[in-house]
């Protein structure tokens, strides 16, 4: 900060200029903040006063701070409210801190790397010289195969195809044999036709008792056929010689 003059002659004081330059706004504010947090502790003592007149006399107090900083002040040769609020000085700072900052992460890549390296080398050549102090305490020992187990595996091995091919002709022939018992079943639970009950009583030649038969009044003669021949003979007047018993003389 540097304080400008209006003119150099004598006469000229009156246009004399008394404000404070400065570069920029940031610096000015960061200033008052500072001052104004002492400001804030300049009522403490002052008992007598209500919380709310302190309050009051507080926030004038900083009010009239600020407002007389800014009045003397002057940011380039403009006035506090002409400035802006972030100038292109600024802007240049900012550019330069991000250049310095990638220059800077460029060279701690360039440069760590080689500087871990030795120290990686070491801790790999450390730890195998470590691997080679261990003593090996169970000694390795040759395993004898035992030739009538190779033989039993072999033929195992052999045979396990053939076994292989039988499993699978048991499982299909299980397959059929189920589809011929279901079939099996199904003509066991059938239920006989009124023709095939004739015909089984015209061959064995009883009659059917069973409650679903027809009544007998509405169904034909179903004599036995032996009966029905010996009833033809007898009408024509033929009587059958009957047979001898075992043992008459003729």
């Amino acid at each position: 900060m540097e304080t400008s003059a209006g003119g150099n002659s004598p006469d000229g004081e009156t246009n004399r200029e008394y404000r404070v330059r400065v570069a920029s706004k940031k610096q000015v504010v960061e200033q008052m903040n500072k001052y104004g947090d002492i400001l804030k502790t300049a009522l403490d003592g002052q008992t007598h006063l209500a919380e709310e007149a302190r309050r009051l006399l507080l926030q004038e107090l900083l009010a009239n701070f600020e407002a007389a900083v800014q009045d003397n002040v002057s940011v380039n040769g403009q006035t506090w409210e002409e400035a802006p609020e972030v100038t292109e000085d600024e802007a240049v700072d900012l550019e330069s801190l991000l250049d310095d900052t990638i220059v800077e992460t460029t060279r701690r890549r360039r440069t760590y790397p080689r500087q871990i390296l030795p120290h990686v080398v070491h801790s790999l050549k450390a730890e195998r010289k470590l691997m080679g102090l261990y003593e090996h305490v169970v000694k390795p020992r040759e395993v004898v195969r035992d030739p009538d187990q190779e033989s039993i595996m072999t033929g195992l091995s052999a045979a396990a195809p053939g076994m292989v091919k039988q499993a699978i002709q048991v499982i299909k022939s299980i397959s059929t044999l189920q589809k011929q018992a279901e079939g099996l079943c199904e003509i066991l639970d059938m239920k006989p036709s009124h023709a095939s009950l004739e015909i089984h009583r015209e061959v064995f030649g009883h009659r059917d008792d069973r409650p679903d038969a027809p009544p007998a009044a509405a169904a034909r003669d179903r004599r036995p056929i032996k009966r029905a021949v010996e009833d033809a003979a007898a009408a024509d007047g033929y009587v059958p010689l009957a047979k001898k018993p075992d043992g008459t003389p003729e």
